[in-house]
C-alpha cells in the first residue's frame, strides 16, 4: 500500500571488542611468573527501540551516525576488560528497517518498546592466559577484539498526518506548510489521481515533531469522486487536530468569518467526522494593513455565534506566514493539542475496503447470488451487507464508491456469468437497482 514515506538512511557501527592483553606475573619469589593477560570486553551493539511518542523520523535529519562503544581492553593480573553498554536508537512505531545495500528487510518495528539489534558488537580478544600450554607456558600471544558490525540501514515510516490544514486556496496554507516544515517526504505514486497532497514534517522548538497535511485538496478530490483510494481518506480520518487557516487581510474582498463558516460546512459534509476534531484558528497575513481590525470583528462574531456545540474554547493564533511571526507559539500549541487528543478509531468501512481491495478473503464467500421467483437477482453475504449498511445512499459519490466496491468484489462479473442482462433488477436487502452492463 503506498503512503507518504518519511525515509532516511543512517550509518550504524557497533563497538569493537576490547583487545586481549599480553602480560606476565611479576611477583617476588615467583620465578618467570606465568602469563597474566586478561581478555578484552564485548563491544556494544546498536539497537533500535520503539518509542511511542515519536511520530516522524525528523530526529535523523540531523544525526545519521550511530556508534556503540568498544569493549575495554584486557588488563594485567588476568583481569578481563569490561563489556560495553549497548547504544539504543529511538524510532517511531511503524518503522520498517532495511539493509540499505542489499534492500533486505531486517525488521518491522510496531509495538512500543520493541527492539531490533541492527549491528552486533565485536567479541573481546583473548588474553595470553588463554594461550598457555605445556609446550608454551609463557606465550606472548593475545588477540585483538573483533571489529563491530558496520552497516547502512534505511528506515522508512509510513506517515499518517496528525494535523490537517484547511482553508480556502488563497489563504496561505502552502506558504505556512513550507515555513513550518523542513522535510519533504517521498510520496507514493498514486495511480488513481493526479493529486499530490502537500505533506510536511514539522518540528517544534522543544523537539517534538508531527506530520501536517494540506487537506482541502484531498477533500475536494474525494468529494468529486476522483477515485481517491482509501489510503487517502485514511489520511483525513487519522487527522487529530485541524488548523483552520484564515486570511485576515480580507484582501480579496472576502469576509474571514464567512470563509470560516463555509469551510466548516464543507468539513461537516464529508461525513468523516471531521467536525469532531479539535480546531485551532490560524489568523494568517497579520502583516497586512486591515488585518488587526478584521481579527477584532472576527473574534466578536465568533463570540456571538458560539453555540453549545462549539462552546469549547476555540484558540485563535495570529501569525504571518511570510514574516514567520507567531509561528512558534502556534506549533507548540498544536503539539500540545496532539498530545492530549486521542487517536480516532479507524472506521470499519476501511477494514471492509481492505478486504475488498487487497484480496484478503474473509471467512466464507463474500457474497451469494440467488434468484427470486419474480426473476429478481438477490445478493447477500456478510461483507456485502456490511458494506451496504455503511454506504450513505443520499450522496451520489458514495453510491458510485459502493458501485466500485461491488465491482471490486467481482459481483458484476458473477452476475454476468449467471446470465444477468441489462435492466434486470438486483436486490440487496430492501434496496433494488438495475443491472447495467
Amino acid at each position: 500500500m503506498s503512503m507518504f514515506l518519511d525515509q532516511v538512511t543512517i550509518d550504524v557501527k557497533a563497538g569493537k571488542g576490547g583487545d586481549g592483553m599480553v602480560a606476565f606475573r611479576r611477583e617476588k619469589y615467583v620465578p618467570d611468573g606465568g602469563p597474566a593477560g586478561g581478555d578484552g570486553g564485548q563491544g556494544g551493539d546498536v539497537i533500535l527501540v520503539v518509542e511511542e511518542g515519536l511520530r516522524t523520523l525528523m530526529d535523523f535529519r540531523f544525526n545519521r551516525h550511530f556508534k556503540a562503544q568498544p569493549g575495554e581492553n584486557g588488563m594485567s593480573k588476568g583481569m578481563h576488560g569490561r563489556g560495553s553498554e549497548n547504544t539504543f536508537v529511538k524510532v517511531p512505531p511503524g518503522t520498517t528497517v532495511r539493509d540499505a545495500e542489499t534492500g533486505t528487510l531486517i525488521g518491522d518495528l510496531i509495538e512500543n518498546g520493541q527492539t531490533l539489534t541492527v549491528a552486533k558488537g565485536g567479541r573481546g580478544g583473548r588474553g595470553n592466559i588463554r594461550f598457555a600450554s605445556a609446550k608454551n607456558p609463557a606465550p606472548e600471544i593475545a588477540e585483538n577484539g573483533e571489529p563491530g558490525q558496520e552497516r547502512k540501514i534505511e528506515l522508512e515510516l509510513k506517515v499518517l498526518a496528525d494535523v490537517g490544514l484547511v482553508g480556502f486556496p488563497s489563504v496561505g496554507k502552502s506558504t505556512l506548510l513550507s515555513v513550518i516544515s523542513s522535510a519533504r517526504p517521498k510520496i507514493g505514486a498514486y495511480h488513481f489521481t493526479t493529486l499530490v497532497p502537500n505533506l510536511g514534517m514539522v518540528s517544534t522548538s522543544d523537539g517534538r515533531s508531527f506530520a501536517a497535511a494540506d487537506l482541502p485538496g484531498l477533500i475536494e478530490g474525494a468529494s468529486q469522486g476522483v477515485g481517491l483510494g482509501t489510503q487517502f481518506l485514511r489520511h483525513i480520518e487519522r487527522t487529530r487536530v485541524i488548523l483552520h487557516v484564515i486570511d485576515m487581510s480580507g484582501m480579496e474582498g472576502r469576509d474571514p468569518y464567512e470563509d470560516y463558516l463555509a469551510i466548516n460546512k464543507e468539513l461537516a459534509s464529508h461525513n468523516m467526522r471531521l467536525m469532531e476534531r479539535p480546531q485551532i484558528i490560524v489568523a494568517n497575513k497579520m502583516d497586512m494593513p486591515e488585518a488587526e481590525e478584521n481579527l477584532k470583528k472576527f473574534k466578536e462574531k465568533i463570540e456571538e455565534e458560539r453555540t453549545d456545540e462549539y462552546a469549547d474554547h476555540l484558540p485563535i493564533f495570529p501569525i504571518s506566514g511570510v514574516s514567520r511571526k507567531g509561528i512558534e507559539p502556534l506549533l507548540n500549541a498544536t503539539a500540545d493539542l496532539i498530545d492530549v487528543t486521542p487517536e480516532f478509531p479507524l472506521y470499519e468501512e476501511e477494514i471492509v475496503e481492505d478486504t475488498v481491495h487487497y484480496g484478503f478473503q474473509p471467512e466464507g464467500p463474500e457474497f451469494t447470488i440467488d434468484r427470486d421467483s419474480d426473476a429478481t437477482w438477490i445478493l447477500s453475504g456478510d461483507s456485502l451487507e456490511k458494506l451496504f449498511q455503511m454506504t450513505n445512499f443520499e450522496h451520489d459519490e458514495s453510491v458510485m464508491r459502493f458501485a466500485r466496491q461491488l465491482r471490486g468484489m467481482g459481483i458484476d462479473e458473477a452476475l454476468r456469468a449467471r446470465g444477468a442482462k441489462d435492466g434486470d433488477i438486483v436486490r440487496i436487502g430492501e434496496y433494488e437497482f438495475e443491472f447495467v452492463e
